[in-house]
This record gives C-alpha cells, structure tokens and sequence, in this order.
C-alpha cells in the first residue's frame, strides 16, 4: 500500500517510496500496522525483488476481478512496451518487454507479463491469455501476435479477434494485399464487400478511415494458409489518410479477423489504438516509466505491476 500510494504521488523508485512513507508516516498508521516503521529503500528493493511476479499478477487479478466488472463486448488491446531504463550493461541484461491487457471500455489494465529473456512476444501472448477471463470480447493484437496458435487460442477462450497482417506472415500478407487491389482495380466490382468510413477533425488535423471487408469464404479459402486460421472470417484493409496544414499521407492496413461488418472491425482497430494513448502515454507522463533505473532480479517486473495497480487504482476512484 505505500508503495502504490507512493507511485501514485510520482515515486519512481525505491527510496523515494521509502522518503514518501516516512513523510505520510501519520496518515499511514491511520489505516496500517506498522511495528516498526516505515521499511528502508533497501527492505523495499529486497523484497520486490524476491517477490515471484507470478503469484503478485495472481493476486491482481483477483483484485481486478473484485472491484471492477468486465465491460461485455468490448475491445481488449494487447501489446508490449519495452521498459527502456530497465537494462543492466553490467550484468548483460537487456532492457525488459512487458505486455499489457487493456480493457478499452473500462480503461483499465487487466494483466500484464514479462517476456522472458530468450523468447519473445509470441510466447508472451499466450501466457497472458490463459489468465485473463475474456469471454465475448475481442481481442487486438498488432501483427507480431498474428500466429495461427494464438489466433486458435482466442477463440478457445470464446472471444473474437482482430490481428494486424504484416509481411511476418508473408504469402498470406501478399495474397490479402492482391485480393484488396484488385477489388479497387474493378472499381469495387469484383467481389461482395463490405465497407465503413469515419473521419475526425480536431486542431488543423484531418483524418480519415476507410474500411473494406471480404468476408465471402469461397473468396476467402483461396488465399494460402486460410485453413490453418481458426474461425478466420473476414480480411480487412483500412486505409488512413491524414491531413495536417498542407501534408498529407496515406497508409493501408490489413487484418485478420473473426468478425464480419465492416463497421464493427473499424471500431475494434481503432479502439486498439487506446492502449498507446491511454495506457503508455500515462506510465510515462504521469509515472515516469521510461526513466525508472529499478534493474534488480524481479524488481522491474514488480514495479511495472505496482504502476498499473497505482493507475488502475486511479481509475476506480
């Protein structure tokens, strides 16, 4: 509880925490039993970092399921961060990769874990999902998340997805790409298609989002590796031109997805982006998470926690 209250006042590391308990050391007792004081930065530092983050993420998410109720429906973005100040040149120790679960309409963090050091976020992913109760949500992921696995993984949880196709899965990536071009070659006559657009204007900013969908599958079981992607129902391509003053660009992306309309799936893809907004722009605004220097055995991972328990906490309010 110190700690979190300390986060929350801007506390980035362990003695601050432990300047800020003995600053509200009245307030504190108020509400805690403290024998023997506020404990010392090191008595901080120790036992977070001997804390297994496992059993710590067990025991938000019981917390999380206490206190708050999952919104159905909504959109579940999943993404990593890497914690830029978290590395260790000394010891050889990279910077860590902790992936996140926001809960887009609660606007809460719903889990996080940290990709281990010889693997990556493919793996992670996984691990995340089994944890998290997200039945009749959707679930974004960007495209290092768009593996058949962890696609099958979504739908075994009864949830539907939303994974970003890049050229990491590349004959399927090449066909989806030809598939949206000629359907534009033709005029939007050669196959059925679904379509959607929103346009937002704010402060000299324009952008627009198209959105086309193919959801045909005698279209769809043609495209290579189709059969492989559990309940893959609809590909998508979005198309975002954005007009600042007198630049314009223009960009395509493609999805796959389990969903069909193509309303729906623009609202999900662009629900995704919350995450970047609301999540990783408050930890490093508000908490300082790309300056925070705590490097030691679990400490990283645990202090990551306690900043999305401190934000979460904030949101409740």
């Amino acid at each position: 509880m110190i700690a979190i209250c300390a986060i929350i006042a801007g506390a980035d590391n362990w003695e601050e925490i432990a300047d800020f308990g003995e600053a509200k050391y009245e307030w504190f007792q108020t509400f805690l039993e403290l024998p023997n004081g506020i404990p010392s930065h090191d008595t901080f530092n120790r036992v977070f970092a001997r804390l297994d983050p496992k059993e710590f993420q067990a025991g938000f998410l019981s917390w999380m399921k206490a206190v708050s109720r999952l919104i159905g429906g909504q959109v579940i973005a999943i993404d990593g961060k890497i914690l830029r100040r978290s590395h260790n040149r000394g010891l050889g120790q990279g910077a860590i990769d902790i992936v996140s679960a926001w809960a887009c309409a609660n606007r809460l963090v719903l889990g996080l874990v940290k990709v281990d050091d010889k693997s990556n976020e493919i793996t992670a992913i996984p691990a995340l999902l089994q944890v998290l109760e997200v039945t009749g949500c959707i679930i974004t992921i960007d495209a290092i998340g768009c593996q058949t696995e962890i696609a099958a993984t979504i739908i075994d949880k009864q949830a539907d997805y939303v994974l970003a196709l890049k050229d990491n899965q590349s004959r399927l990536f090449e066909d989806v790409q030809l598939l949206f071009a000629d359907l534009e070659k033709s005029q939007y006559k050669a196959y059925a298609f679904d379509y959607a657009k929103s346009l937002d204007k704010n402060h000299g900013r324009l952008e627009i989002h198209e959105c086309w969908t193919i959801s045909d599958p005698e279209i769809l079981r043609h495209l290579r590796g189709f059969e492989n992607w559990k309940n893959l129902h609809t590909v998508s391509r979005i198309r975002v031109q954005r007009h600042i003053g007198v630049e314009k660009s223009c960009e395509d992306r493609y999805h796959l997805t389990s969903l069909v309309g193509a309303k729906r799936i623009l609202w999900a893809v662009r629900s995704h982006w919350g995450i970047e907004n609301e999540l990783y722009w408050t930890l490093d605004m508000a908490f300082d998470e790309d300056r925070c220097r705590v490097r030691k055995d679990n400490g990283p991972q645990n202090f990551a926690m306690l900043r999305h328990i401190a934000l979460n906490g904030v949101r409740l309010r």
